[in-house]
Order: C-alpha cells, then sequence, then structure tokens
C-alpha cells in the first residue's frame, strides 16, 4: 500500500490525506510552510537542461499548507461505516466479539424509526444478529446492554481511523497528543 502524508493548516490542525503526487504538487506551487516527520518517499522529476541533474524532492510524512484555500479544517467528520466500525474496534457494541467488516452492521441506539438521529453520538457497530435482534427497540425494551456509548471522533481521531492500515509512527506520534481525553484506550490504533 502507497504511504499517505499527514497534511495540516499551518497552525498544526489536521486537515487529510495526501498522496505523495499531491504533495509534489503542493511543493511545486511553493505552497508547503514547514514539515514533520521522515521522508515517506523521494518525487523524481527530469532532468535540467543546463545542469544535466535530475530534480528530487523528498516528501516528509507531515506537511503544513498555507493558504486560506487549503487550511479548512473538518470539525465534524462525515460519518461513514468504515470509521464506525474501526472507532468501536470490529467490536459489536452489545454482545462483544470482534466481526469481520462485512459482519457488522450500523446500529441506531435510538431507532430513527422512533426519532433517532443518523450521527456519531447515536450509533454503534452491531453485529447482524445483534442489530436484527434489537431491531427498531429502545434499549430499555430489550435486554441489550452498550458496552461503550458512542462518540464523534475528533479531526485527529477522525484521521487516524480512516488511515489505520498505513499510518507511519511518526503520523500516530503527531495525532495521538490530539485525540480527545474521552477516547477510550484502544479505540484507535496505538
Amino acid at each position: 500500500m502507497e504511504a499517505r502524508i499527514l497534511r495540516l493548516n499551518m497552525a498544526g490542525q489536521p486537515i487529510e490525506w495526501i498522496s505523495w503526487k499531491e504533495t509534489t504538487c503542493l511543493y511545486a506551487r511553493g505552497l508547503i510552510g514547514w514539515t514533520l516527520g521522515g521522508e515517506v518517499k523521494k518525487a523524481r522529476g527530469g532532468y535540467s537542461r543546463l545542469t544535466g541533474l535530475r530534480t528530487v524532492i523528498s516528501l516528509p510524512a507531515i506537511i503544513a499548507c498555507e493558504g486560506e484555500k487549503l487550511a479548512p479544517m473538518r470539525l465534524n467528520p462525515p460519518l461513514t461505516n468504515p470509521a464506525l466500525f474501526a472507532r468501536d474496534n470490529y467490536q459489536c457494541m452489545y454482545c462483544g466479539k470482534t466481526f469481520p467488516y462485512d459482519a457488522l452492521s450500523r446500529d441506531h441506539v435510538h431507532p430513527s424509526s422512533r426519532g433517532g438521529k443518523d450521527r456519531w453520538e447515536n450509533v454503534v457497530a452491531a453485529c447482524k444478529r445483534c442489530n436484527q435482534h434489537k431491531g427498531d427497540s429502545l434499549l430499555e425494551e430489550t435486554h441489550l446492554e452498550l458496552l461503550a456509548l458512542p462518540y464523534r471522533p475528533n479531526p485527529a481521531e477522525y484521521l487516524a481511523l480512516i488511515n489505520s492500515e498505513r499510518i507511519r509512527g511518526d503520523q500516530m506520534a503527531y495525532l495521538k497528543p490530539q485525540f480527545s481525553r474521552y477516547t477510550p484506550p484502544g479505540k484507535i490504533c496505538a
């Protein structure tokens, strides 16, 4: 898998993951203000007619970009099943068992059929069996109990969740201090 580069705004707030090609373009446009972390890749360009030397750019793991258009921080990360299941550690929040991605479903703690919203604070990963058993019932109408309360990840947590397979140690070291103090231990890769 191709390593991703963590893009920050100039204040150091995490924005998104970008490819080495996108990073090279930002370098060429002079939009990178500062960098951190080890080298992810060397981008090689063409040869100079004058010197015969090849252009080489060392791409770091973390970049901070200048410019208003490149700096918006996503305060409310989008709710997707891959991010939700990663937040809940691929564990059913009712029976406690761990499942592969395909065996999980999104459960609305307060059912949408009864006015519950499709938002981070109202959804949990549930195995299909538990989700079907709960149906459109409220928790107090069943024998089921939540193992952990649902929460909305902050921007740093969200970026760790959606890239957990490919995140580098230096990138995690940058993001981890920004995790919420309410994030349950072990919910986001260490």
